[in-house]
């Protein structure tokens, strides 16, 4: 096996040419149903079993996004499940933010202890409301949720039983996002055949401060949007994914030229390994493709619970390694 070894040269990181993107496969596959591009996770990893912690491992991050996403991006846009003013919210009010995060981890998160601690916290949080949308309390008041999971259940136990097969697509084709009025104050569209709105303004903010933790960390922010969006703001996550991860793609590529561009304290890299950024994008574009065409056949719950489980691990693991 050994001629399937190398060495990156910006990283220096050394591992089986095949490992990148494999690991990037299996998670993209799965993250991508949740509205996230997996950036989150890959990062832990190349930290911990690649040992790259230098700050371009942010920007390395970034290059995965930008090679990933578009696959699936065109899934959902080409399903119809894209819901564009959300879409423009989230690029507009990330943005700034990504700027401020890029000075952050370079002047104030340069070591790799400390920045993991911040990993910890913000992984924390992304686990913690995930696993808070599946209990009795989150489900209280959300009728129309709870009206869209009702009709995924009867959808695909009908088609189960019409087609005598073991998966069957909960969402019709007719399941689209249709935006009924968007304005600097409010957005409203409809999901089949149920209501849903959020507040222009809140949604910014949101999308502000995401920026920032995004910026800092390596990720384009679809990670803590989304989970944002199903808790907080109501809205499905059939709806949300796909405005997350065009949010995540554009942001992703204003890091990348950040981090190669702006001036850094001496001694530091900051510019991204392409190479290796590009091995995790190509397992990523597949396996976004794949999450995005297989979303239709899994449960909300079983996508939050998945994803809360493994990010609430990595949680505890980076917050109680600052400690020791």
């Amino acid at each position: 096996m050994e001629f399937l070894e190398f060495i990156f040269p910006v990283s220096g990181v050394k591992t089986y040419i095949f490992i990148p993107p494999l690991v990037a496969l299996v998670v993209s596959f799965f993250t991508s149903m949740g509205g996230v591009s997996g950036a989150f996770l890959l990062l832990p990893f190349q930290m911990d079993f690649l040992k790259y912690t230098s700050p371009s491992v942010s920007a390395t991050n970034f290059v995965f996004n930008i090679v990933a996403i578009p696959s699936g991006v065109y899934r959902y846009i080409k399903e119809g499940r894209m819901a564009w003013p959300l879409t423009w919210i989230v690029i507009v009010g990330t943005l700034p933010g990504v700027l401020i995060g890029y000075y952050l981890r370079v002047l104030y998160l340069p070591d790799p202890r400390a920045f993991k601690l911040f990993v910890g916290c913000v992984l924390l949080y992304i686990g913690s409301r995930l696993f808070y949308e599946t209990t009795g309390m989150a489900a209280k008041g959300k009728t129309q949720m709870k009206a869209l999971e009702d009709k995924f259940k009867q959808r695909t136990e009908e088609l189960r039983k019409q087609q005598n097969a073991r998966l069957a697509s909960g969402l019709p084709k007719e399941a689209v996002v249709k935006t009924l009025s968007f304005s600097l104050t409010r957005v409203e569209y409809e999901f089949w055949g149920e209501k849903f709105s959020y507040s222009t303004p809140a949604m910014f903010l949101l999308a502000f401060i995401v920026g920032i933790i995004g910026g800092t960390y390596g990720i384009g922010g679809g990670a803590i949007i989304a989970p944002f969006c199903v808790a907080v703001f109501r809205l499905p996550v059939y709806t949300v994914a796909g405005a997350a991860l065009m949010g995540t793609f554009l942001t992703s590529i204003a890091g990348v030229v950040l981090y190669s561009v702006m001036p850094a304290t001496q001694g530091l890299s900051t510019s991204p390994d392409w190479l290796l950024g590009f091995m995790f994008g190509a397992g990523g574009f597949a396996g976004m493709y794949l999450g995005a065409r297989f979303q239709k056949f899994m449960p909300q719950k079983f996508i939050k619970l998945m994803l809360g489980a493994i990010i609430l691990f990595l949680a505890a693991k980076y917050i109680l390694q600052f400690f020791r």
